[in-house]
């Protein structure tokens, strides 16, 4: 990343903080999510089973590139 990204990328993260700031969120965790974060073990199960690995599949984001929280995802399980 240069430094011209770099700067592009603060000033959209001051613009994103700013306008969750203007509509009441907190665009940080909590003191008590982080504590919480701090207590988890493993991976997240589901009925007594480990979550499916679907890193395999084709797939789009809208996140950012270098995302590391990819919570915007569509997956596509082609059957041809």
């Amino acid at each position: 990343m240069n430094a011209n990204d770099k700067q592009h990328r603060a000033i959209l993260q001051s613009i994103a903080q700013r306008a969750m700031l203007e509509r009441g969120l907190l665009p940080d965790f909590s003191a008590e999510a982080l504590a919480e974060l701090g207590e988890m073990q493993a991976p997240a199960a589901m009925n007594g089973e480990p979550a499916r690995d679907l890193r395999d599949l084709l797939w789009a984001s809208i996140d950012n590139d270098d995302s590391r929280d990819l919570d915007q995802l569509s997956v596509a399980d082609c059957c041809c």
